[in-house]
């Protein structure tokens, strides 16, 4: 492996400090260890809750500065309730375009919205998330976005468990991207 290769794998578009980044999302908890069972309904030795980070303004700051390098193209930012929606208003800030909060579900009162905010019919949008394990909730939401007309070809997430999200999202033509993988936050 070349070492620009491997340079260029070590960093996000926002050129954040993995290790430093690591040992922040450590030190605020966002890593515990015991048995836990995730909203795939896997069960899992870790549980990473990004909550804990994004709770923190100075970590939500690192995280949107990463973060917003990868919205250039997109007129809009999308999160789904309710993690990742901190994280989409602080990549709106960061990046100087609109969000969308998407709802797991549609309201079933009032407007029966899928999502708050404003979107047009051919908007490229980018997805924010805290973790991806799977990638079924992110699937679902995007299907929905994309009823309502939204264009979505890229997702970037702050941890990627290595569980199948990116596999998944890739066969409906979504590109995901980490800021770190399970792997190097485990690990290290």
């Amino acid at each position: 492996m070349s070492s620009d290769f491997e340079s260029a794998r070590n960093r996000s578009h926002g050129e954040l400090d993995r290790p430093s980044f690591v040992a922040a999302l450590k030190a605020s908890g966002a890593l515990q260890f015991g048995t836990f069972t995730l909203a795939s309904g896997k069960t899992s030795s870790y549980y990473v809750d990004i909550k804990k980070a994004i709770t923190r303004p100075d970590l939500l700051r690192r995280i949107a500065k990463a973060m917003a390098p990868y919205a250039r193209g997109a007129s809009r930012i999308a999160g789904v309730e309710l993690g990742a929606v901190p994280i989409a208003a602080a990549v709106s800030l960061a990046s100087g375009k609109p969000y969308i909060i998407v709802r797991k579900a549609a309201k079933e009162h009032g407007t029966r919205h899928d999502f708050e905010g404003e979107l047009h019919r051919g908007d490229l949008v980018l997805f924010v998330e805290d973790v991806v394990t799977t990638g079924g909730t992110l699937r679902g939401a995007i299907d929905r976005l994309r009823e309502h007309g939204a264009v979505v070809e890229d997702c970037v997430c702050v941890v990627d468990r290595e569980e199948g999200g990116a596999i998944l999202l890739a066969e409906i033509g979504v590109r995901l991207h980490a800021l770190l993988r399970a792997s190097e936050l485990i690990g290290s």
